[in-house]
């Protein structure tokens, strides 16, 4: 099954690719679908999977991505349909560190067939269980990510610059507490707090230059509070993934996180936005084939 986010990237996704869906059209057993609301990219992709689909494609950037893997971890089945990916968002994160941001070379991917085993991350909440292979961010970088949803989207990577320094007239911190791996928990006043499954969030912004998709760990980047113009000259280092050697961030390894007594957060996961009272994040390692 192929489903396309006809909405993605202002709704250019579909014209867009539509040369690689022809390249995938004309092999055989093939289904392709367009969503037509939030949500339907999870149903369609359960339903393929609970139906014996081989593989699911998912075409648009990284909140289709997130909810087709929602569709795919979500089935009721013995094994998980292969995931490919062909990008044709906004931003289009999560496919870099598959060396699937051309959407060519993503669709050779698919046609050969060839799969690797990629982690996604299990998040319990209080009203449920969600998933997500790129990160979870609180904090400035969920108030950005909700600003470019709502304002700043048919900008692209641009339009969450924008973001950014439009929530810097805004800026403060944030109290989070956690625990990773079951150390004592952390009560931490933050700028920004991260966990990363892959490497880059808002286009080719490297907010974990160290993390790797199927380590069977998150990279923690935790930000501490830092003043409005110190936080806007380093801006700049996250594109080059620099900016982890500031003396106010932090970085570390965990495979499971608790928060314990955790408040309602708005939370930026895999660019989508929730508010979300948190429980627990745990990695699944290789809960997912990727044809890449």
């Amino acid at each position: 099954m192929i489903i396309v986010n006809g909405a993605a990237r202002g709704g250019r996704a579909a014209h867009q690719a539509s040369t690689h869906l022809e390249a995938l059209r004309a092999t055989p057993d093939v289904v392709v679908h367009a969503t037509r609301e939030p949500g339907h990219a999870t149903e369609l992709a359960r339903t393929a999977a609970e139906e014996g689909a081989g593989a699911v494609v998912a075409v648009g950037g990284d909140g289709t991505v997130y909810e087709v893997v929602n569709g795919l971890l979500g089935a009721e089945v013995d094994a998980v349909p292969a995931l490919g990916l062909i990008p044709a968002g906004t931003g289009n994160s999560f496919v870099r560190d598959l060396d699937l941001a051309d959407p060519a070379a993503a669709t050779d991917a698919i046609v050969r067939g060839a799969t690797r085993p990629v982690d996604a991350v299990r998040l319990t909440h209080a009203d449920g269980v969600l998933h997500y292979v790129n990160l979870l961010s609180l904090g400035f970088s969920a108030r950005a990510g909700a600003l470019t949803n709502r304002r700043y989207k048919p900008l692209g990577a641009a339009g969450y610059v924008l973001a950014v320094l439009q929530t810097l007239l805004r800026h403060g911190s944030y109290r989070v507490r956690y625990a990773c791996d079951g150390a004592p928990p952390t009560d931490a006043e933050v700028c920004l707090l991260s966990f990363c499954n892959s490497r880059f969030t808002g286009g080719d912004m490297k907010m974990a230059p160290d993390a790797e998709v199927d380590d069977g760990k998150l990279d923690v980047v935790c930000v501490s509070f830092m003043p409005r113009r110190r936080f806007l000259a380093s801006f700049p280092r996250i594109f080059a993934g620099t900016h982890t050697r500031m003396d106010e961030i932090t970085t570390r390894r965990a495979a499971v996180v608790e928060f314990p007594e955790q408040l309602p957060l708005l939370a930026m996961i895999d660019g989508e936005i929730a508010t979300l009272r948190l429980q627990r994040l745990e990695v699944v390692p290789g809960a997912l084939q990727v044809l890449a």
